[in-house]
C-alpha cells in the first residue's frame, strides 16, 4: 500500500465549502440526510448554508454530502463551451490547438456532451464558484487532453475519455484543506503528503458513478505520476503508466504553465519540457512544442533573469553528482528503502544526462563567456537554473518520502548533509510552474 492512501480526507473541509456555497447560491437537501445510524439529520428540500454546518458535523453521514445535495445553477455543457471558447480566445497557445484543421469544432462539441453525473456536476459547480482558477485549469486540461488524445488512429471515445478525465482529475482538491491551494503557503511534510492523496481522492470520487470508464479513472490516478518514477502517489514509472495517464499527465503540466498569473507562460514551458523530456511521453512532447512560440515571452521574463544563472547551475550540478550513492551498501536497509535509493540514484544520473541535452553541463557553461550579455541567453539560462533547483528540491523531498524516518530516527550523517546543502542551494528563486501542481 502507498504511502499517502494511510491519510484519510478529513469532510469537515468539503461540507465547509458546500455551507458556505450555499450562503451565495441557493443550494438545498435532495434528499433527506441520514446519520450512519438511521437518524434524520437534515430534511428534504431543507437550505444547506452556513447554518447548518454545526449540524452537519456532528454526524457522520450515511452516504457522502454531494449525493445528497443540488443547486438550481450547475455546470453543464453549455457552460463548458462558453468556457473553452473564452479560453481560445484568452490563451494564445489553445488558440494555435484550436486552430488546427477541425480541431477548434471536435473540442467544443467533446466538452459540451461531457456525461456529467449530478454530484459530479454539483463538485464542479462549487469548484466554479469557491476555487474557480481551478475549475478553468480542469476546463485547460480537458481541453489539451483531448487535442493529444486525437491522433491518426484514435477513436472518438478515447478523446471523449481524455476531455472526462481532464476536467475531473483535480476535484479531490476539494476534499482537502484549502490552505493546500496557497501557492504562497510553505507546506509541512504532513501537509504535502495530504496534498499527494488528491488523485486516490478523485478516483474514489470517479468510482461511485458508471459513467467514469476504469481507464478515466486510472488516468486520474496517474496524472502526477512521471515516466522516471519520480511522480506521486506511487513512483510509478515507464509502461506502468496508461497512455491516457501519459496523456494526462502532460496536459496537467501544460495548462499549469499557462495559468493567466504567469509571466513568460510559453518560454517557461518550453525550457521545462527541454529539462523534462525523460517525465512525459515526447510524442506528445513534440506536439505541444512545435505549438509554442517562446521567443515571443522573451522579453517578459527578464526581470526573471538571476544573479549569476551560470554558477547556481553549476552549484546545482556539483549537488546532483554528489548524491550519496554509498548509502545502498548500508548494511540492513530495507528493499523498500533499497529500491527508493536505487530509483534516485537513477534520477540523478538521468539529470546530469539532460543538463548536457540542454547545454549547460559544466564544460558547456564554462565556455558560454560573451554569450551572457545577450538577454535571451540571460533568460534561458535563468530558466534553466530555477528549473534545475526546483527538480533538486523535488528530488530531496522524494528522498526524505522514500526513505521515511520514523519520529525517533535520524537519516544517515551523509544523507542529511546532502539534504541540508540541497536545502541551502533551493532556500530562494525556486519558485516553479508546477509547483502547485506538485
Amino acid at each position: 500500500m502507498s504511502d499517502f492512501e494511510e491519510i484519510q480526507t478529513d469532510s469537515k473541509h468539503f461540507t465547509k465549502a458546500v455551507t458556505e456555497f450555499g450562503e451565495k447560491k441557493l443550494v438545498l437537501a435532495s434528499a433527506p440526510i441520514f446519520n450512519d445510524r438511521g437518524v434524520k439529520v437534515v430534511e428534504k428540500g431543507a437550505a444547506i448554508n452556513a447554518d447548518m454546518y454545526e449540524r452537519l458535523m456532528q454526524h457522520k453521514l450515511s452516504e457522502p454530502i454531494e449525493n445528497l445535495v443540488s443547486s438550481g445553477s450547475t455546470v453543464d455543457g453549455k457552460f463548458l463551451r462558453e468556457t473553452a471558447e473564452n479560453l481560445f480566445l484568452e490563451v494564445p497557445f489553445l488558440a494555435r490547438v484550436a486552430g488546427e484543421s477541425g480541431m477548434r469544432d471536435l473540442l467544443l462539441d467533446v466538452i459540451s456532451k461531457i456525461s456529467l453525473p449530478p454530484p459530479i456536476a454539483f463538485q464542479l459547480t462549487l469548484c466554479s464558484e469557491v476555487q474557480h482558477d481551478s475549475f478553468i485549469h480542469g476546463v485547460q486540461v480537458a481541453l489539451i487532453s483531448a487535442w493529444l488524445a486525437k491522433t491518426p488512429t484514435s477513436l472518438r471515445f478515447d478523446v471523449n475519455m481524455a476531455a472526462t478525465a481532464g476536467l475531473v482529475h483535480d476535484l479531490g482538491m476539494l476534499h482537502l484543506d484549502p490552505v493546500l491551494l496557497q501557492p504562497e503557503q510553505g507546506l509541512s511534510r504532513t501537509q504535502r503528503r495530504e496534498l499527494y492523496t488528491h488523485p486516490l481522492i478523485c478516483a474514489t470520487l470517479m468510482r461511485r458513478h458508471q459513467e467514469f470508464t476504469k481507464e478515466a479513472v486510472r488516468a486520474v490516478e496517474e496524472h502526477h505520476e512521471s515516466l522516471n518514477g519520480a511522480g506521486y502517489p506511487r513512483n510509478l514509472s515507464g509502461d506502468s503508466i496508461s497512455p491516457l495517464g501519459r496523456v494526462l499527465a502532460l496536459a496537467e503540466l501544460v495548462a499549469a504553465m499557462l495559468s493567466r498569473e504567469r509571466r513568460a507562460p510559453e518560454m517557461r514551458l518550453y525550457v521545462l519540457l527541454r529539462m523534462n523530456m525523460h517525465r512525459y511521453d515526447n510524442i506528445h512532447v513534440e506536439r505541444v512544442m512545435r505549438l509554442l512560440r517562446p521567443d515571443q515571452d522573451a522579453a517578459g521574463a527578464i526581470d526573471l533573469v538571476l544573479a549569476d544563472p551560470v554558477q547556481r547551475l553549476l552549484n546545482i550540478e556539483d549537488a546532483i553528482a554528489n548524491w550519496p550513492s554509498a548509502l545502498i551498501m548500508t548494511p540492513g536497509l530495507s528493499k523498500e528503502r533499497l529500491y527508493g535509493l536505487n530509483a534516485l540514484a537513477a534520477q540523478t544520473a538521468q539529470l546530469r544526462r539532460t543538463f548536457a541535452t540542454v547545454g549547460v553541463a559544466r564544460e558547456q557553461l564554462l565556455q558560454i563567456g560573451d554569450g551572457m550579455q545577450d538577454d535571451t541567453v540571460k533568460v534561458e539560462l535563468s530558466l534553466l537554473a530555477i528549473e534545475a533547483a526546483w527538480q533538486l528540491r523535488a528530488m530531496a523531498r522524494q528522498a526524505r518520502r522514500r526513505w521515511r524516518a520514523g519520529h525517533d530516527e535520524a537519516y544517515p550523517p551523509e544523507l542529511q548533509a546532502w539534504l541540508n546543502n540541497v536545502d541551502a542551494l533551493t532556500e530562494e528563486g525556486t519558485t516553479h510552474s508546477s509547483e502547485t501542481a506538485e
